[in-house]
Order: C-alpha cells, then structure tokens, then sequence
C-alpha cells in the first residue's frame, strides 16, 4: 500500500493546472479583449462585477460594458501602444451593471497576441495597497484644523499663564520657585507641541523646482550616520537614470528623515540594517483631486528596515495623528509625511511583515508646463 501511494503523489503534485480554473478562483475581476476591444474571456469575479454571465460578456465590445469616457479605456489604448503594463488607482466605476465602485485597474499587453490585453480590476486594492495613504490625508485635514484651533486658542492663554508663573517667580521662596519652573517648563513643552502641530495648518503652497532626489537622500543619509543611526547599517540601491522629482527640497528632506530616523528606532540593536533604494515605475497614475487631470507618479522611493514589523492593531491608522509606539513620541511624524507627500501630488504606502517593513514614496517627475 505505502509503495502504491508513493507513486500516486508525484503523479498528482505535479498534475498542470488548468489556467481558467486559476483564473476563476481570483477575487479580482479579470477581462481580456481582442485588438478591437472584443472582449474574449471573462472570469467569475468579473461576471459579478458586471452582474451577467460568460456567454453574454464575451463577443460584446467592452464599450458596451464602461461608460464612453472611462479611463479604462485609455488604459487599454496605452498598454496596446507602448506595449508595457499600466494601471491607475482611484477610477470611479459607475453603470447601471456595477453600480458606483471605486477600482484600481491594470491593463497588460499580453505579447504572443499583438493587441490584446488583459484588464485586472481591484475593488479592494486601494485600501490594501494605498488606503493609508488616501485615509491619512483626510487625518491631516482633520489635523489641520486642530493646528488652526490649538494655535488661537492654547497658546495665547499659554503664554499669560506662562507670564504669571514668571512674575511669582521673582518673589517666591525657594521651594515654591521649583514648582513655578515647573509651570514655565510644562507651558514650553506644551508650546513646542503646539508648534509642531502648526506644520498642518493651512499656508500658502511652497515652491517647487526641480529637485534630484539622490541629491536629497544623501543629506538624509548623512544626518543619519552622524546621529541617531550611526549604529545601523545603511544601504543604498539607487537608479542613477532617474529624472528630477517637482519638489520642494526642504519638505522631501523632512520627509524621509522622519521615514528613516523612524527605521532607525525600529531595527534591533544588533545588525541593524537599512535600506533606501529608488527606482522608476511605468504606468502608475493618480487621479488629482478637484480635477480631471491625472499625474503620473513614476519616481519611487523605498526604505527598508530590517526590524520587528508594524503591529496588526496600528497599521489601519499608521498615518493618524498622535498615533505611535514610542514611549515618548507625538505620533506625528507620519501624519506629517502623508500631508507633505500628498501636497506633492504624490503617495505613500507601507508592507510590513517581521524583520522586513517597506515605505514606499511615489513622486511626480518634472513635465512640461510645471511652473517654477
């Protein structure tokens, strides 16, 4: 019996998959369409996308299936012209089939057919892949807010309570001149805080050039071995054919300073080990808010770390302020990183898993008609 066995499981572990059965396993809506955008396969996911079944699906054009000026349908046209993979987050899907959906949709030539291409539609990729990023910028409205509250309506009676601890100060005895230090000392704090929370509040937009991000992580680089990371490892893995980023250096010298000084406090104290990479990514865009325009994000900027991994209870609200690990943090390093971020019309997304968290920063390269 066990010999008969043996030979049975080589046969079935090694048995070929048929492909439609893996394709119709997929959460993901999956269509393929001809060169004349025919659509000629549909998976289950996509037959409830569209709430009909294979037979009705395929032979229809897929016009018939997305209103006449879906970005779906640019997105095809560019995977077929250019001949890479493309995708675009944020696209409003809305037909009487469908309903109103949000979807990210990825449109890949498929090469040993000329002119078909092959549509993969997320409902829920947003959320996973940059609902952060997204949510964290409606947390730095809500933040800027606050900033514009706090600064009227905290630190001007801070500075009278402040004031009066001082005046007692010079005529108090000794032992009550500890506890009005404490007062100034406790309002300074509180300022400070305040302060930092200013950063949200709403202010006329900065300048923006031409920035070389290299040039940009190098000083962050720098800062970081002669500081709080001179105990860490750091790697660098950079694609030199990159071209500018449309920034403003101080903000994006901000932003990846807190990303790495963030890494550096979570990598062990032993082989700690950081790694910021960069690199250029086709076919990436985001819709930009209040528009019909859409930018392309191509300038990806990653750091790594080789610690513990972000909690499971915490990464739904990473980007919320006030929300951090640290015994002694404010909780607002990230909120600041997706308000910067976001200013810059770009996103930012994390995985984290044990001994390997990633932050992905996606910037806009420099285009023609970007005023300096």
């Amino acid at each position: 019996m066990g010999k008969a066995n043996a030979m049975v499981r080589p046969r079935v572990a090694n048995a070929p998959m048929d492909p439609a059965v893996v394709l119709g396993a997929l959460a993901s809506a999956v269509v393929a369409v001809d060169g004349n955008d025919i659509v000629l396969y549909v998976n289950g996911a996509a037959e409830q996308l569209f709430q009909s079944g294979t037979a009705y699906l395929c032979g229809r054009p897929v016009t018939d299936l997305l209103p006449p000026d879906s970005p779906i349908l640019s997105l095809i046209a560019q995977a077929r012209g250019d001949g890479l993979v493309v995708s675009e987050y944020g696209i409003s899907l809305d037909t009487p089939r469908t309903g109103h959906r949000t979807v990210t949709v990825q449109a890949a030539p498929i090469a040993e057919t000329p002119g078909h291409v092959v549509l993969t539609l997320h409902e829920q990729s947003i959320a996973l892949k940059i609902g952060g990023s997204l949510a964290s910028r409606n947390a730095a409205r809500s933040v800027t807010a606050m900033a514009a509250m706090l600064a009227h309506e905290v630190k001007n009676p801070l500075s009278g309570i402040r004031g009066a601890a001082q005046l007692l100060e010079s005529s108090a005895s000794e032992d009550d001149r500890i506890l009005t230090r404490l007062i100034v000392d406790e309002a300074d704090r509180i300022v400070a805080l305040v302060d930092r929370m200013e950063v949200f509040s709403d202010k006329p937009p900065v300048d923006r050039v031409a920035i070389n991000i290299h040039q940009v992580l190098e000083h962050v680089r720098r800062l970081a071995e002669n500081g709080f990371g001179r105990n860490v490892r750091i790697i660098e893995t950079y694609d030199p054919s990159l071209p500018p980023v449309f920034g403003n250096r101080d903000q994006l010298i901000q932003v990846f300073l807190n990303l790495v000084k963030n890494a550096a406090e979570a990598v062990p104290a032993d082989n700690g080990e950081i790694v910021i990479s960069t690199a250029y990514q086709h076919g990436v865009r985001l819709a930009v808010p209040g528009s019909d325009a859409r930018r392309h994000l191509p300038l990806v900027v990653s750091i790594q770390d080789n610690g513990p991994g972000i909690p499971e209870d915490l990464r739904p609200h990473l980007f919320d302020a006030f929300v951090t690990t640290k015994p002694s943090g404010s909780g607002l390093g990230l909120a600041l990183v997706a308000k910067i971020v976001g200013d810059h019309g770009g996103i930012v997304e994390f995985d984290s898993m044990p001994r390997r968290t990633i932050f992905r920063v996606m910037l806009p390269m420099v285009q023609e008609g970007d005023e300096f």
